[in-house]
């Protein structure tokens, strides 16, 4: 291309080459996209799409920390109202009930029998009639029961299990394991874990874990706790409410008679300390904890200092070295006191155990 006067328009051919430039840039880009394309795994620009163009990338602290946390895939309790068998339904609602209502059926004022319990329902302990996450539900004795018990030395079932709470929670006597109520029972608990696989532990069963405390536990401390925190429902002198019909306990009391024994779950200071951080005052759970960590242990050291029935457990742990580290009653396989297991500081009595544990062959 040139001017009148004969010589190259630079100005013409400089524009003409930069278009040209500019096509073989956009041809090089559409060849290099469509290779990457048909060339690369699908799974490859599922996850290329998937984190960078569908859920971009957050740019900032601020906005990390405001993200939505992933869910959290808990166990759910299936609706024993969608069992589809009449007769197996009216057992489960039955077993439901005395679970709810245990001393409706077995208290002082018992209608099937009187005085074979405290007064106390086995939902003051399994909440929600043993399906509350991380509310001491039944979520697992399907998965694990029969099992060896190192309290016992013994395979125990769901029947003994059961029985347990009677005489040591409910500080009564043991059930008839024929009887209608013990297999009403025992139906609805397996029914609640009849989806978790044998042996699995399904996420939020049992307890939520509770770090140790660098020190002992303190009754004193946890006078004020329990004055500021439970009184109002559980009363001044922990004997709490009965609600509904007689000795239905609405707020169960925390000592004295009437109350679990010295054989309970309970009475270990991590089972209460762990029980009330995550359920308690009501209204508090496992995303919505009230106390601190402090205040679970103290409140729990000053609960289980108060007076309350005690149990023969001269059988129990018949192999001393299985015994748990707040396992409060001797003798033990190490040199720590019964306070010290009573109280802790649990941290150094929890590593002897491992260790030792560890180096047996």
């Amino acid at each position: 291309m040139k001017l009148e006067s004969g010589k190259p328009d630079y100005k013409k051919l400089f524009e003409r080459a930069a278009r040209i430039a500019r096509y073989q840039a956009a041809f090089i880009l559409v060849l290099l996209l469509g290779g990457l394309f048909f060339t690369q795994p699908a799974s490859w620009l599922q996850e290329w799409w998937d984190t960078y163009a569908i859920h971009p990338v957050l740019d900032s602290p601020e906005q990390a920390a405001a993200a939505p946390p992933p869910e959290v895939a808990y166990w759910q309790a299936p609706d024993i109202g969608e069992e589809k068998d009449s007769l197996t339904r009216e057992t489960l609602q039955y077993g439901k009930e005395l679970v709810i209502n245990t001393s409706h059926y077995f208290g002082p004022h018992g209608i099937v029998e009187a005085n074979r319990t405290n007064g106390l329902n086995c939902q003051n302990c399994h909440l929600e009639a043993g399906t509350k996450i991380f509310g001491n539900n039944y979520s697992r004795v399907a998965a694990t029961y029969p099992k060896l018990r190192a309290r016992s030395g013994q395979v125990e079932d769901v029947y003994k299990r059961i029985n347990d709470c009677f005489e040591r929670s409910l500080n009564g006597t043991a059930l008839d394991t024929s009887s209608e109520e013990m297999r009403a029972m025992a139906a609805y608990i397996l029914y609640l874990g009849k989806d978790v696989p044998k042996g699995e532990k399904p996420l939020g069963s049992g307890f939520k874990d509770l770090p140790l405390l660098n020190r002992a536990a303190d009754p004193t401390k946890g006078r004020l706790v329990y004055e500021e925190q439970c009184q109002s429902c559980h009363q001044a002198d922990g004997q709490g409410v009965a609600a509904g019909t007689p000795d239905m306990a609405y707020a169960p009391p925390l000592w004295g008679e009437l109350s679990y024994n010295d054989g309970a779950g309970l009475y270990r200071m991590s089972n209460f300390a762990k029980y009330v951080k995550w359920n308690m005052p009501n209204g508090a759970s496992h995303d919505n904890e009230v106390l601190s960590d402090e205040e679970a242990w103290d409140v729990a050291a000053f609960v289980n200092s108060q007076p309350r029935p005690s149990k023969d457990l001269s059988a129990d742990w018949p192999d001393i070295s299985k015994k748990p580290f707040d396992h409060p009653f001797g003798p033990y396989a190490d040199d720590f006191s019964e306070l010290e297991h009573k109280y802790g500081p649990f941290g150094p009595i929890k590593q002897f155990i491992e260790s030792s544990s560890n180096s047996q062959p």
